[in-house]
């Protein structure tokens, strides 16, 4: 057990524990080798750490909506990584590996952007994350610890539970519509592609202090999305597309409903955002200094992603 994953019940952490990690777990589990803590409890993280030489740090909290809990990103995804970073330090932990997100960097708009993008991020989910990217680095450097912060596009993949995977069960329940052409360019990555990329990172000396985003070299639009989840589940292409100010006004709507509830919607301003707007990120620095390259085509993830319910 040389290596400890954080965040080891979830959608990433799962497919980091063969050969026997340690998984860093906040309540009793069945995982193997899984011990109890939490990463705001630092004597746990003391335990956790003991005779590790790795740690893949994948928890978090992961909401990135502007509904989510400000408090909650900063104490965990900044507080709890800082203390997870002291704990491997005390430690002598070797290489810590930081699953971060593209949304530490600044908005690119209509942009395809890469690591040195300019500009600040302005939610806190992004704010903490770039706050704790900086103090792995910090860290890093004053304890001679391999250190890479991995910046990560929507990932989707079998047992996520994010847009695409709601996508899909929007379009297999009928009520997802059709989405217009609109030229907008998404970045995305399978689950796989991202395991590929932390074990590569770990044992590379090259990647040491770096930062990275993970991401497919190709980004897709909206449509295009849509008509490969459909294509993967078996149905036939659609003849008509919901017009772009349809779906904007939808979720106008859906503000208003959500300020009358005092709970968001599932359809509402900053949804149809993300499903019109652009979120281009470019691979560029890792494929060109680690030779990384994302292998899996869209639709054969996509058929992953829905597994026995995809079209064979």
């Amino acid at each position: 057990m040389s290596t400890l994953v954080t965040g080891a019940g979830g959608f990433i952490g799962r497919r980091l524990l063969s050969g026997g990690a340690r998984a860093l777990v906040r309540t009793a589990s069945r995982l193997p080798g899984a011990v109890v803590g939490d990463l705001l409890d630092r004597d746990s993280l003391r335990t956790a750490c003991a005779g590790i030489e790795t740690v893949v740090h994948c928890a978090g909290y992961a909401h990135a909506f502007t509904s989510s809990d400000p408090d909650a990103h900063h104490r965990i995804n900044f507080v709890g990584t800082c203390n997870l970073l002291d704990a491997a330090a005390a430690a002598g932990v070797r290489r810590f590996i930081f699953l971060s997100s593209v949304k530490a960097m600044a908005e690119p708009g209509e942009a395809c952007v890469d690591e040195d993008w300019p500009g600040l991020p302005e939610t806190p989910y992004g704010q903490a994350k770039r706050a704790a990217e900086e103090r792995v680095c910090e860290t890093g450097a004053r304890h001679g610890m391999h250190v890479v912060n991995l910046r990560l596009s929507m990932v989707y993949g079998r047992g996520g539970r994010g847009n695409l995977e709601r996508m899909a069960r929007g379009i297999r329940a009928g009520w997802f519509p059709p989405l217009p052409a609109t030229g907008n360019r998404r970045s995305l990555v399978h689950v796989d592609d991202v395991v590929a990329a932390i074990r590569l990172v770990t044992d590379a000396p090259a990647a040491n202090g770096r930062t990275y985003i993970v991401a497919d070299a190709a980004a897709y639009s909206g449509s295009e999305l849509y008509d490969t989840l459909r294509l993967a589940l078996g149905m036939p292409p659609t003849a008509w597309r919901l017009p772009a100010p349809v779906l904007r006004l939808a979720g106008r709507l859906g503000d208003v409903g959500g300020s009358l509830l005092r709970r968001p919607l599932p359809m509402n301003g900053e949804v149809v955002e993300r499903l019109l707007g652009s979120a281009c990120y470019s691979p560029l620095r890792i494929e060109r200094e680690l030779g990384w390259r994302a292998k899996i085509a869209l639709i054969d993830g996509v058929k992953e992603m829905l597994g026995n319910e995809a079209s064979v």
